[in-house]
């Protein structure tokens, strides 16, 4: 990391680049005037004089421009470490002149570069995980099947076929992920019946949720502005999410209901083991899962919640994660009424 003494340089209180230059200028020429009029007081010759007056000034300006130029020079440097892939380059950005400004700016920069980068390491490695484990399951159940070890059976094809599924699915949301972020995806924004989308969303979850009840409760009459095949997607994310951390025999609640804000709150609530403190800020982003998700053989590959987060944003909207009372967890976005 690029860094320099601490403290300020001369000139850092200066706010102007310009003023700063000029001060550079009158300084030396003070410098080098007092340097020749004090020679020539004690009696020096004044060809010395003047080359002493040079000397001086030559101090001068040294002393004042070094602080002046050393953001650049770090920047410099910076940058071509940064061009190696070194991104965690910050200069010291103490001035309050241009300069000043600029270091700040490019320090933020290479703040957001790393975080990008660290991204798409930690995206990569998630990708490869989750490739890997069923890719890995078909091929060794190819491998029984093509030396007789197993027979092919509609049990073996149900299985295998299963395995095909959960890699189109991850496929598809990475492809829909990046549309999201590329903004390739619109949204078609019109008025529409909030119970209607909600209740086909249930219907479309209810078959394969046989052990746990999903209620809805939705205010009469209730209507937002949006894309209905979206907020579709969103909350059958949810529900699927919802339905898979509730234990055998409990519930899944989906309430819509108008928000001070005038806008329209939907929430879906679970009565699974909830979602700890220290990890409900980060269940929407990419991949992320708590430790008890991530060792179920059921959970999914944790971009649900990162699609509806970007669903929502898309919408102008907001959505966050509640924990509920006495255990479970409640998602809540917003939308434009």
């Amino acid at each position: 990391m690029t860094t320099a003494a601490s403290g300020l340089r001369p000139l850092d209180w200066v706010r102007s680049i310009k003023v700063k230059l000029g001060l550079v200028v009158v300084g030396s020429v003070v410098a080098t005037v007092g340097a020749l009029y004090g020679s020539l007081f004690i009696g020096i010759h004044a060809r010395f004089a003047f080359a002493g007056g040079l000397l001086v000034s030559l101090v001068v300006i040294q002393l004042l421009a070094h602080g002046m130029v050393l953001p650049l020079r770090q920047m410099v440097a910076a940058t071509r470490a940064m061009a190696n892939g070194d991104y965690s380059q910050r200069v010291t950005a103490t001035a309050q002149d241009e300069v000043g400004s600029l270091a700040r700016s490019f320090n933020t920069m290479a703040a957001r570069l790393e975080q990008v980068e660290r991204q798409r390491r930690e995206l990569v490695a998630n990708v490869s995980h989750e490739l890997r484990t069923p890719i890995a399951a078909l091929r060794g159940r190819l491998e029984n099947l093509a030396d007789g070890i197993e027979v092919l059976d509609d049990a073996a094809v149900a299985s295998m076929l299963g395995g095909i599924e959960r890699l189109s699915r991850l496929v598809d949301q990475l492809l829909e992920l990046s549309m999201f972020e590329s903004g390739a995806i619109m949204i078609d924004r019109q008025r529409f019946d909030v119970s209607e989308v909600i209740r086909s969303a249930v219907d479309e979850v209810r078959p394969v949720c046989t052990d746990v009840r999903i209620t809805t409760e939705v205010a009469d009459g209730l209507d937002a502005t949006g894309d209905p095949p979206r907020i579709h997607e969103i909350l059958t994310n949810l529900l699927s999410n919802a339905v898979r951390h509730s234990p055998a025999g409990g519930a899944v609640e989906v309430r819509g209901a108008a928000s001070g804000s005038g806008s329209v709150q939907i929430e879906v609530c679970d009565e699974g083991a909830g979602v700890p403190p220290e990890d409900i800020e980060r269940i929407f982003e990419r991949f992320y899962r708590v430790d008890a998700a991530r060792r179920s053989d059921a959970g999914g590959a944790g971009l649900g919640l990162a699609i509806a987060r970007s669903i929502v944003e898309l919408h102008g909207g907001a959505i966050r994660a509640e924990p509920r009372t006495p255990r479970g967890t409640c998602i809540v976005f917003q939308l434009p009424s």
